[in-house]
């Protein structure tokens, strides 16, 4: 669970943080590949070195197990960077 909650914070301020406000597809293409990389490495960290410390875990599918498992963090750090931007954007006005 400690995992997903980083991956959270880290898209949350990502969104906050990301230029060109109000840029949705610019937001999702970067995000996306800020949580593909994200995502791949809390994966193979949770996976070999500290194994237990997701929450959300299909490893008994294999090798495809854990491409959801990246997908599904892809999609966290991707919604944790629109709540960053809509924060942002609240917070100037």
């Amino acid at each position: 669970m400690l995992l997903e909650i980083l991956n959270l914070v880290l898209g949350i301020i990502f969104g906050f943080f990301h230029k060109g406000k109000e840029d949705y597809m610019g937001l999702l293409r970067n995000g996306a590949i800020a949580g593909l990389i994200l995502g791949i490495i809390f994966v193979l960290v949770a996976k070999y070195c500290v194994p237990g410390l997701m929450d959300i875990d299909v490893s008994f599918l294999g090798v495809f197990g854990i491409f959801i498992d990246i997908i599904i963090f892809v999609i966290i750090y991707i919604i944790g960077a629109f709540i960053g931007d809509r924060l942002s954007s609240l917070l100037k006005k």
